[in-house]
């Protein structure tokens, strides 16, 4: 599946994995970093584009924000 929003192009971003050492905040080390990559969460959903039914990968933020209208199965 696709890693890419289909309504906000919304795609994976890339940071840090930080490595810390110590238990107590005053001797909290950072011992280490490596690149990581943060994914969108994606959902493969049916919904109408443009009047026809069609399946659609689509990120939980424009789920909830309404934009776009899933297909009521019959």
């Amino acid at each position: 599946m696709s890693s890419r929003c289909d309504v906000c192009s919304k795609q994976p971003s890339f940071g840090k994995r930080v490595a810390r050492s110590g238990s107590r905040a005053q001797s909290r080390h950072v011992r280490g970093r490596s690149s990581r990559r943060f994914n969108p969460n994606i959902q493969s959903v049916r919904a109408v584009k443009d009047g026809t039914p069609l399946r659609m990968n689509v990120c939980t933020s424009c789920i909830k924000a309404g934009k776009v209208y899933r297909r009521v199965s019959a």
